[in-house]
């Protein structure tokens, strides 16, 4: 019978040699996914071992106090979910189907403009006073400032502070809102403020005051940056400050 030729050694070497870089790079492939999924879980596991141990060694009256505020955040949700139900009813029926509608869009005109700056508002809330007398309370706090007013039911919000020439000024907070580090202060939305900052909030007063205290929230980073955070609830105070709406370039109404 006769035998099959066979194939040299020195052919088969730099094929060997393919087969094994193929080989390890799909291991180090596996390894880096591997250590991907690893340092993600790590991650994780860490922020919920943070926040954990942040509830196990907060006081009851703080543990109350973060249970109501969450209890408040609900009711909120279910109260609008009952105004959108109550009112797709109205617009649903036939009679005073028109009326029910205009006037709808009267009132979302109104809730927009407050949204978008355009209009003052008026209404009780809160005033967060924020010192920083060796200017380190970085524009990352105020924005965490921001983000537990409005997490807390803030409906509209403004930002003042001493501006150019000494004088005092007042940004309108929106969605787009930005705030960025500057050499003596922060830039909101280009305009520039130095401390003392004070936060105005149109919203519940008690959970909005709620959410400036909670435990390693808020008023913890201000003092751990050598600042003061106080908030002051009051029945009545208004957002003046305007913002003026600026056309759309390339979003179109459908």
């Amino acid at each position: 019978m006769p035998e099959l030729p066979t194939e040299p050694q020195e052919a088969k070497a730099p094929r060997l040699a393919g087969l094994l870089r193929i080989r390890a790079r799909r291991v180090d492939v596996a390894v880096a996914a591997l250590l991907l999924v690893l340092g993600f879980a790590l991650v994780l596991q860490v922020r919920t071992t943070q926040r954990d141990t942040l509830l196990t060694n907060a006081r009851q009256e703080d543990l109350v106090q973060i249970l109501d505020e969450l209890q408040n955040r609900s009711d909120r949700l279910r109260q609008e979910i009952a105004t959108l139900t109550a009112t797709r009813q109205r617009l649903s029926t036939g009679s005073g189907a028109s009326t029910a509608a205009l006037t709808e869009a009267q009132r979302r005109t109104q809730v927009l403009g407050i949204l978008a700056g355009t209009l003052r508002a008026t209404g009780p809330g809160v005033v967060v006073t924020i010192t920083d007398p060796d200017t380190e309370v970085s524009a990352s706090v105020l924005l965490d400032a921001l983000e537990e007013l409005r997490n807390a039911g803030a409906e509209a919000v403004q930002l003042e502070g001493t501006g150019k020439g000494g004088r005092a000024a007042a940004v309108r907070v929106v969605a787009q809102t930005s705030l960025t580090d500057t050499e003596d202060g922060i830039s909101v939305d280009g305009t520039e403020l130095v401390a003392p900052y004070r936060f105005l909030a149109i919203g519940d007063p008690p959970t909005l005051a709620g959410a400036m205290a909670i435990p390693g929230g808020v008023s913890d980073r201000v003092r751990q940056q050598g600042g003061l955070a106080r908030t002051k609830a009051l029945p009545r105070l208004t957002v003046g400050a305007l913002r003026a709406l600026k056309p759309a370039r390339y979003a179109r109404p459908e």
